[in-house]
């Protein structure tokens, strides 16, 4: 037995140093692997990417025409009409009756609008005379706008006669448009 054990224990050595006799030995170099080439990468161009357009912005609101938006010297420049009268005369004339009920819609479009009716004379007369023939005009006018409908609490009136003509001149085209019941908004 001691034959086989030292025959094994011979081949065990011998196949060790194989092993290690193999490590000892300088390894082959690797072979490097083949180049490949890569097939050339196609460059994009660049997309465009359109500028962005701002949001116009929005449009201005219309402009305000409600009293509550109008300070007074606003509402007192071309809403309400004149009305014009006759020599000598306070009764509302046939044409400006038309004048007096879109003045009359208006104030019912704006119920809290109060106005002051002027009455006003060309410079023909004496100041006495034409400080009541103003005052006629004024209140004829505000009776008009009453048989109308407007409440008579939204309208008071003020004569000045002959003391603050419209129009300057000392002819009929002048009078005319002197003799005048002026709308003037004092409230909205």
């Amino acid at each position: 037995m001691k034959k086989t054990s030292s025959s094994v224990l011979g081949l065990g050595l011998a196949t060790t140093l194989v092993l290690l006799g193999g490590a000892c030995c300088a390894k082959p170099k690797p072979v490097p692997a083949p180049e490949v080439k890569a097939a050339p990468v196609p460059v994009a161009t660049p997309v465009p990417v359109p500028a962005e357009v701002p949001t116009p912005p929005p449009p201005p609101p219309p402009p305000c025409t409600d009293p509550s938006c109008l300070g007074l010297d606003e509402l007192n420049k071309g809403y309400l009409k004149d009305t014009f009268f006759d020599f000598d005369k306070y009764d509302v004339r046939a044409d400006q009756r038309d004048a007096l009920a879109a003045n009359a819609a208006w104030m019912k479009k704006y119920p809290s609008v109060k106005v002051r009716v002027e009455g006003h004379c060309d410079e023909r007369g004496t100041d006495k005379y034409n400080m009541a023939l103003g005052d006629k005009r004024a209140n004829a006018v505000k009776d008009y706008l009453v048989s109308l409908g407007i409440d008579s609490g939204r309208v008071e009136t003020i004569s000045f006669g002959k003391s603050k003509p419209f129009a300057d001149g000392h002819n009929e085209e002048a009078w005319a448009q002197n003799r005048r019941g002026h709308f003037v908004v004092i409230a909205k």
